[in-house]
């Protein structure tokens, strides 16, 4: 297997884990429904010649799939970055490494078998999750924690229909469409909720915005595309874990958050029991290919 793929989902997740620090730069200036619909607008631009310019992207607008997939990342971020508003980088990166284990519980409900260990690192990333949340720390609470995880099936819902989406067509294309409408999703709904968004921003603001919009989202979502068809889910899975641990050193670091030992303790569950999913998944799956392409008795 080629090394690019995984390149790709790398940095994917470093592209994401980015849009944490650049959203709490945004979000000191305007609220996280308006920063939100300015950043998917700059997405949205950039996104659009990947779709005007395409026939096979115009036809795309019109899958149900990327319709669905845009409606869930719209969605997805919208009520991540309101916890965010209530909560600190660390603990809403943190957080977002519950995503491989909510993959691996999707799998066993659309009928994949799922093994022991793999949900045994379910119970630890729960078990994390309800340690960030029963005592989250000074700064944190306990809404924005519960609409960071809220946000975590949403964005897993577009997982689900960004694959369908990209089937027997380009990822870069499918990456350009679902950022177009879910631009469209938010401008009609932060329109009729909160009215237009103010633009006269100070220049933090909009560099918190800008980088989130080309870097966090077209950026993100594109190398996504392109190399989650490449892997097994599983493997993507382990990159997911990128931007929790990027949102929270950059937290620490550049935000000076104190995360409490039982926030930490949280983390490392989170993290410990996501990549025992995920390497539990891909063994699996390792086996399975193997036992596929071994050659049958004469």
């Amino acid at each position: 297997m080629s090394l690019w793929p995984y390149l790709a989902l790398f940095a994917s997740g470093l592209f994401w884990g980015l849009g944490l620090p650049f959203g709490k730069l945004a979000l000191a200036e305007t609220n996280a429904a308006h920063m939100i619909l300015l950043r998917f607008l700059v997405a949205g631009l950039a996104a659009a010649p990947g779709v005007l310019f395409s026939s096979s992207g115009r036809r795309l607008m019109r899958r149900p799939a990327v319709l669905l997939a845009g409606g869930f990342y719209a969605l997805g971020f919208l009520t991540q970055f309101e916890g965010l508003a209530r909560t600190s980088v660390t603990v809403a990166a943190l957080l977002v490494g519950i995503m491989p284990a909510l993959i691996a519980a999707s799998a066993a409900i659309l009928g994949e078998r799922v093994g022991p260990a793999a949900w045994a690192g379910i119970v630890a990333t729960t078990a994390g999750a309800m340690l960030i949340a029963g005592k989250p720390g000074p700064g944190v609470a306990p809404l924005g924690v519960g609409l960071c995880l809220l946000s975590l099936p949403l964005f897993l819902g577009w997982l689900h229909a960004a694959r369908v989406a990209s089937m027997g067509a380009s990822p870069v294309h499918t990456a350009c469409a679902s950022i177009v409408v879910a631009a469209l999703v938010l401008l009609v709904l932060v329109s009729l909720m909160h009215g237009s968004p103010r633009l006269s921003l100070p220049p933090s603001a909009w560099v918190g915005i800008v980088g989130q919009g080309l870097l966090s989202t077209v950026a993100a979502t594109l190398c996504w595309q392109i190399g989650a068809p490449k892997v097994s889910t599983a493997a993507a899975g382990v990159f997911i874990n990128v931007e929790p641990v990027v949102g929270s050193i950059l937290g620490v670091a550049l935000f000076h958050d104190r995360p409490t030992w039982l926030a930490v303790a949280g983390g490392l569950l989170i993290l410990g029991g996501s990549l025992t999913v995920v390497l539990c998944e891909r063994r699996r799956s390792d086996g399975v290919r193997a036992a596929e392409d071994a050659p049958m008795p004469a």
